[in-house]
């Protein structure tokens, strides 16, 4: 089983204000050493209630519009039932539901198959959590 599937866990630091945290370059690094030359799947998932994983383009304004976006769908304020934390918390309880907490790509010859523009992303609205963890799995 060691050689079909291998994990690992990143540790991101996403801060205290919300941020489209691109996670590309860590989920290769760890396709070289876990994938080798073959083909499979990668799972990104975020164990937490309170953030999620989206395939988007970073770089040229796509990331703030998705959270432009985030905040006209989910407004931080106090409409929420769940209201611990900091104000409008709730609606980051709501976000998995529309950014999911994960994603699995295709991974070809060791290398993962994105699109031209695309990214793998940590999205966290949650001011509160500065830290998040992401568990990255590859079946070959």
């Amino acid at each position: 089983m060691s050689d079909a599937f291998t994990t690992r866990v990143l540790n991101v630091a996403s801060g205290s204000s919300e941020r489209v945290v691109d996670i590309t370059r860590d989920c290769e690094s760890f396709l070289r050493e876990a994938a080798g030359s073959r083909d499979g799947l990668l799972n990104v998932f975020v164990p937490h209630a309170t953030a999620g994983i989206a395939i988007i383009e970073t770089g040229a304004g796509s990331d703030e519009d998705l959270l432009t976006a985030l905040h006209t769908l989910l407004p931080a304020d106090d409409r929420w039932q769940h209201r611990h934390g900091s104000p409008g918390h709730g609606r980051d309880h709501v976000l998995p539901a529309i950014v999911p907490p994960h994603a699995t790509l295709p991974v070809v010859g060791g290398r993962l198959e994105l699109g031209t523009w695309q990214s793998v992303c940590l999205v966290d609205t949650n001011r509160d959590n500065p830290n998040r963890q992401v568990r990255l799995s590859f079946l070959g």
